[in-house]
């Protein structure tokens, strides 16, 4: 469990401090107090990224040279400073050299109205929530993310060059190969994982009305270095490699229709669904339920699709809820409460 969150120069926090219990954690108070960001730095503290950009220069208070968040969880101290200059990041007060110790400690899942945008967005929205849940799942997966993005940028300021050369170019083939095959095998192993549990979540909250399909669509076929060898004349025409897991998506369908046709409490009910299949793995793979961060999700629900989600949530998980009330909630509920008021 986290008990204990402290940030400095994060956000709109110049400095701030609170401790949370088990189970149900209220974040209370009016919009634009910093109840999301304090829900942000948790995660930043547990999983080292934001899961709202993926800059984190832009998490510093202005006028200020780096951010800090420190707290407590399962008993270990976790400390985490970033600046543009540098990073550091200790483990009960010992600096580590990687974050490998740490990212082990915890499981996150992340909630949050601007979730409709994994449907109405492009497929880089669609790949971030893949990569947020398979970085947790498979301990390989941030360096292959890693490994693929620094090829391809390599890659891509080569064919940018005012002649590209294609020997130089092809250099950087080997390692952006190896790099991508490791991502889309995880990403159809994740989706496929997924779907069984997506479907049952998602039938749970709608009440079965619409059936949710899900579709790992790679972004290289056959396979990666074939795309690569047949691309070569489009990617020296665009100045970019326009094949490989960069541009892998996931197609969410409801009973056959493409997702972004469905309404809005639709969309909200299937992406809500594919945030507790995550917790749902999560746990089955690792024997606990991960820590849920619920943005404001609720406010945005009907009573029977609150109450429905409230089911859902993995039992035992600690959650923290960011809301500007707490009217909805059940009376009987209890629930530990930051007051922002």
């Amino acid at each position: 469990m986290l008990t204990q969150l402290k940030v400095g120069h994060f956000r709109c926090f110049e400095q701030f401090e609170c401790s949370f219990v088990p189970g149900i954690n209220l974040i209370i108070g009016p919009n634009a107090r910093g109840k999301t960001s304090l829900l942000e730095a948790a995660c930043l503290l547990l999983r080292l990224q934001s899961p709202r950009t993926s800059k984190l220069g832009e998490l510093i208070r202005h006028g200020a040279r780096g951010l800090l968040v420190d707290g407590y969880y399962s008993g270990a101290h976790l400390q985490f400073y970033y600046s543009p200059q540098r990073k550091k990041l200790a483990l009960d007060s010992v600096e580590q050299r990687s974050a490998t110790e740490c990212l082990k400690l915890a499981r996150v899942v992340w909630f949050s109205n601007a979730d409709v945008d994994i449907i109405r967005n492009s497929g880089e929205t669609r790949r971030r929530f893949l990569d947020f849940v398979a970085a947790q799942t498979n301990p390989s997966y941030r360096k292959a993310l890693r490994d693929y993005d620094r090829a391809l940028r390599s890659r891509n300021l080569l064919l940018k060059a005012p002649t590209p050369k294609w020997r130089e170019i092809q250099a950087f083939d080997e390692p952006l190969q190896t790099a991508g095959q490791t991502l889309m095998h995880i990403r159809l192993e994740l989706v496929t994982a997924l779907r069984p549990l997506a479907q049952l979540a998602h039938a749970g909250i709608s009440g079965a009305r619409e059936k949710l399909e899900m579709d790992y669509l790679p972004g290289a076929a056959p396979t990666l270095p074939e795309a690569l060898a047949a691309a070569r004349v489009e990617d020296t025409r665009l100045r970019q490699t326009t094949v490989g897991p960069h541009r892998d998506d996931l197609q969410l369908t409801l009973s056959g229709s493409p997702a972004g046709l469905g309404s809005e409490g639709q969309q909200r009910t299937l992406v809500l669904a594919l945030r507790l299949a995550a917790a749902r793995l999560l746990e089955a793979q690792f024997g606990a339920p991960p820590l849920l961060l619920l943005d404001d999700v609720f406010g945005e629900l009907d009573i029977a699709r609150r109450a429905s989600l409230l089911e859902q949530l993995p039992a035992n998980s600690q959650q923290i809820i960011t809301t500007t009330q707490r009217e909805w909630l059940p009376k009987e509920l209890q629930a530990h409460v930051v007051d922002f008021n």
